[in-house]
């Protein structure tokens, strides 16, 4: 570069920001930037008036009075900030759209580790809302082990802040393991309900264990809340091919769109009270995760919530 207006050609074509610059309402300089979002070459667009060039007469206003503004402009979020000087004026246009889906990201995964903890926290201040009063004390060593357990398990959520929210600790286990843990923290839900709960044949299965245990409570808790009082909610065990399946049923009204509610903050048409949204958000993530699928569907006058896991065999 050996002039002066070379370089700065150089610097302002190499801003990530659309930069245009114009004088009177006429177009003296777009850089690489602006000519990528307006579709229009450097040598086209100098000397035309700048209507014709950014083809929103929003942005004609602004570059005339100056200030900020946000666009959304064919799924794309700009942020739009003109400045004058007299006839001179500059005008910078910056894309936030992939700044706005880390936002959105961030906002889910907040979402997400807010729904996670509420059970291990709701478990935690039964267990010490228990060990108030006098017990025998082979019954309050019993509660002591469960709130270890789930101390255990706000843990191993706090290192998953750091690695994200897909399995990490996969072992093979029985699904009878994972059914008594959501049946022993669901009890007293169970118990209020009038409801009972039964489980299918037990298969091995290679899965995470919290993250089967959340998934289970997750479609537990919804044919509770769903369902209606003094019904049998059943869990149905079976081996397809290499995987398990294991569909939660229960006695709810038919669900007309069942695909919807594994969107983020979807809630049935009877939800009551205050609820996040995220549970089968969650379910779908988690089963994905670990390469299975989950799915709601009409079976036998029943609503069943199902999904796959890695199996290892079948324990009769």
């Amino acid at each position: 570069m050996n002039s002066t207006g070379g370089t700065a050609d150089f610097w302002i074509d190499a801003l990530p920001q659309a930069v245009l610059l114009c004088e009177g309402g006429t177009v003296v300089r777009l850089n690489a930037a602006a000519s990528r979002l307006w579709g229009v070459s450097q040598a086209r667009a100098a000397g035309r008036p700048v209507l014709e060039v950014v083809r929103r007469h929003t942005l004609e206003a602004l570059i005339e009075r100056g200030g900020e503004l946000e666009l959304e402009v064919s799924g794309r979020t700009l942020r739009c900030a003109a400045t004058r000087d007299g006839d001179a004026c500059a005008l910078i246009v910056e894309d936030l759209t992939a700044h706005r889906r880390r936002e959105a990201e961030l906002r889910e995964a907040t979402a997400v580790l807010s729904h996670e903890f509420r059970t291990p926290v709701t478990a935690l201040r039964g267990v010490l809302e228990a060990l108030e009063y006098d017990m025998p004390r082979e019954l309050s060593q019993n509660f002591v082990r469960q709130g270890l357990q789930e101390t255990g398990r706000l843990a191993r959520l706090v290192e998953d802040l750091a690695v994200g929210f897909r399995p990490t600790r996969a072992r093979t286990l029985p699904l009878a393991e994972a059914f008594a843990r959501a049946e022993r923290l669901l009890e007293g839900e169970l118990t209020a309900r009038g409801s009972r709960l039964s489980f299918g044949p037990d298969h091995l299965v290679r899965a995470d264990p919290d993250k089967l245990l959340q998934v289970l409570l997750n479609l537990i808790e919804n044919a509770l809340k769903y369902g209606p009082p003094d019904q049998d909610i059943e869990v149905q065990t079976a081996a397809r091919g290499s995987w398990a399946e294991v569909c939660v049923l229960d006695h709810g009204l038919p669900i007309p769109d069942s695909d919807s509610l594994f969107q983020a903050h979807t809630r049935g048409a009877g939800a009551t009270g205050q609820g996040s949204g995220m549970g089968l958000y969650i379910v779908r993530s988690v089963v994905q995760g670990w390469g299975g699928q989950a799915w709601a569907a009409r079976s036998g006058g029943r609503n069943a919530f199902c999904f796959t896991l890695p199996g290892v065999g079948s324990m009769g």
